[in-house]
């Protein structure tokens, strides 16, 4: 009996770490979406430069 039990332990020690494995991937967190990217906001170009001096003004006081 003692020889079963011995022989019997490896598969068991697999089994219990392929059901453990199994059961994190199925009942884990989802990752984030493969479309969401570190950079995922794109810009016009011909916007408003880094550079440019001074405040932008008002939309009103732009054709004052």
């Amino acid at each position: 009996m003692v020889t079963v039990a011995v022989l019997l332990l490896p598969g068991l020690g697999l089994l219990l770490f392929t059901m453990t494995y199994l059961e994190d991937r199925l009942f884990g967190d989802p990752g984030p979406p493969r479309h969401a990217r570190r950079r995922h906001l794109r810009l016009l170009p011909g916007g408003r430069d880094h550079r440019s001096p001074g405040p932008r003004p008002e939309p009103g006081e732009a054709h004052a």
